[in-house]
């Protein structure tokens, strides 16, 4: 007989999802048998705990579960406080190299990310008590290890309060979107600044999960879709591999559906803001997002949404589903997976020369979809003036909306056959980033002389007018063309020949959407530091149109070029850049390509 969970006489009616999860009813066990419960459980998911609860229940759920459970700590916050992680198993393998000797897929699902978003917490402390009951995905946990992370975001979820998600129904207090540092951790991943990143980083590399599932809540319109799954890889990355990812979401959705939620394949985000008429867009995310990133390392990455106007017990009740769903989904095919997503790996130490994508893009290809959604009626509002649309729930209504569908590669490059080289001056911190990634690299201690290498110069290179987390981000035009360099010892190189080659095109080639780059890392080297002062430019101008080549060209220029005729400035720098003065590492990306593997 089931236990009967601690908060079943206190339950209001619209929380009966919570007697469907106990199973029956059974009478009280003795306390000391109770199972172990969470603030939001006791409140019939009312409320969230604050983060001590995590750090009490991590240890409880080890003491209760010695067999199976293992507290462990992978981090400190920026405000001092211990970053927690449960490992959960049944196969005895409490440590990575103990589960890669089992060929044991890893399955790491994390809550809070944006600690407003809690609904993962609690939910997953009540997944895992009953599958560790065996109430639950029954067995599953003798076929994985589950790597548990309640809250990422700490110091954001102990900034509580009762307006921290307006847009959100329950819980009545709530943690706070981005750290105490101000960063938003979905938009980290690849640049990593924020401590919090680095700990998951290091985590992520201990333990090489072959899945990687973050649970949010959604923003946005009033309709009756209560979850969207969205996996990679399915549209982008390692084209094998697309198959288990696309298993993997079609699978959750399936099994949420029988249990008689709504699921979407999709981000419920309308084309136009707050115009159900205009639809939606699937896409490839970039990077700086969990479910962007984890595909670049050959592995599955899901991105849980639960509909932010559902209450917090359907939300909780959702998740809790979704999670058992995917323990139950990776035991029955996570070694197949595995041995797929490992597979991919010798396939990325075969990338060089082969054209890759950088990021993606969809057409303008529309396929009709029914759409669960409400009544409404968008009209001027006498507030701020703007067109506002306003739901009916009381009134369900199907919309048939168009859905762009068609996700195709956007910027492409051929990878390098050799790899990239970092020069001794950018050595010491681009290797620390490269560290916090897993990329393999090695210092050259003898210099390159006269080294074939591709440059790129920048024809153009954009400042953002904004900061974005702190950063001033940098978009260039340009192209990678074959110089002749050289290069002291020191240099880096940066093998393609690697199962990380993915990620390391992410992070080196300027213009992808996350790269070093283009998040402003380089941004030094698109500052011009030198000039020749006008008076001096006029008589170098003078002197060099005598070589009829340099007359020819600038008259042409002049001819040719009405902007430039009429710009002084730009006209002197004409001579300039032509003079041995000209700084040549202006706009020059201070990373090199090579087709061949250095000494």
């Amino acid at each position: 007989m089931t236990r009967q969970p601690e908060f079943r006489a206190a339950l209001p009616s619209a929380l009966a999802f919570a007697l469907a999860l106990a199973g029956g009813y059974a009478a009280p066990a003795p306390a000391a048998d109770a199972p172990i419960t969470t603030v939001s459980e006791r409140s019939g998911f009312l409320k969230t705990g604050r983060y001590e609860e995590v750090i009490e229940l991590c240890a409880r759920f080890a003491e209760r579960y010695p067999d199976a459970v293992r507290c462990e700590e992978f981090g400190t916050t920026p405000e001092g406080r211990p970053m927690k992680v449960l490992v959960v198993t049944r196969s005895g393998a409490f440590a990575p190299e103990q589960a890669q000797a089992k060929n044991l897929p890893v399955l790491l699902i994390q809550g809070g990310i944006h600690a407003g978003e809690i609904d993962g917490k609690d939910a997953g402390f009540l997944a895992l008590r009953q599958a560790l009951d065996g109430e639950a995905a029954k067995g599953a946990l003798a076929k994985q290890v589950l790597l548990f992370v309640p809250v990422f975001n700490i110091d954001g979820h102990e900034r509580f309060g009762a307006w921290n998600r307006p847009n959100q129904r329950g819980p009545e207090e709530m943690g706070w979107r981005v750290t105490a540092q101000n960063y938003n951790l979905n938009r980290d991943y690849l640049k990593a600044d924020a401590p919090e990143m680095q700990a998951m980083l290091k985590l992520v590399q201990r333990w090489d999960p072959l899945a990687y599932v973050d649970l949010h809540v959604t923003d946005g319109a009033k309709f009756e879709h209560d979850v969207s799954i969205q996996v990679e890889p399915v549209h982008a990355g390692d084209e094998a591999l697309r198959k288990a990812g696309a298993a993997l979401r079609d699978g959750t959705i399936a099994r949420l559906a029988k249990q008689g939620s709504l699921p979407l394949p999709y981000y419920p985000s309308f084309v136009e803001s707050d115009n159900p008429a205009s639809g939606f867009e699937d896409g490839v995310p970039p990077p700086r997002f969990s479910h962007g990133y984890f595909y670049l390392r050959n592995r599955l990455a899901m991105l849980v949404e639960t509909h932010s106007w559902k209450d917090y017990p359907t939300r909780v009740r959702i998740t809790r589903n979704t999670i058992v769903d995917l323990l139950d989904l990776v035991a029955a095919h996570g070694a197949q997976w595995r041995g797929e997503a490992l597979a991919a790996d010798g396939r990325a130490k075969r990338l060089g020369g082969q054209d890759v994508a950088l990021d993606y893009k969809t057409s303008d290809k529309s396929r009709t979809v029914a759409f669960r959604g409400y009544a409404y009626t968008r009209t001027p509002s006498d507030v701020s003036g703007a067109l506002m649309t306003r739901y009916d729930e009381t009134k369900p209504q199907v919309w048939n909306v168009p859905l762009k569908y068609d996700i195709q590669p956007g910027r492409q490059v051929p990878a390098p056959r050799g790899g990239y080289l970092v020069p001794a001056a950018q050595a010491a911190w681009v290797a620390a980033k490269l560290d916090q990634h897993g990329i393999e690299y090695r210092r050259l201690d003898a210099a390159l002389a006269g080294a074939q290498v591709e440059a790129f110069r920048a024809d153009k290179a954009e400042l953002s007018a904004q900061s974005s987390e702190g950063h001033q981000r940098n978009t260039l035009s340009g192209q990678w063309k074959s110089e002749t360099q050289d290069l002291i010892a020191g240099a880096l190189f940066v093998p393609i020949a690697q199962a990380k080659s993915r990620l390391a095109m992410a992070l080196l080639e300027p213009q992808a959407p996350d790269s070093l780059a283009a998040w402003g890392e380089f941004n030094n080297a698109f500052e011009r530091k030198e000039y020749m002062e006008d008076y001096v430019a006029e008589d170098v101008a003078r002197e060099m149109l005598k070589d009829p080549q340099v007359k020819a060209e600038f008259e042409a220029k002049l001819r040719d070029d009405p902007a430039f005729a009429k710009s002084p400035q730009a006209r002197l720098d004409f001579f300039y850049r032509r003079h041995t003065a000209w700084d040549e590492r202006y706009n020059l990306y201070p990373v090199l390509r090579t087709q061949t593997v250095p000494r």
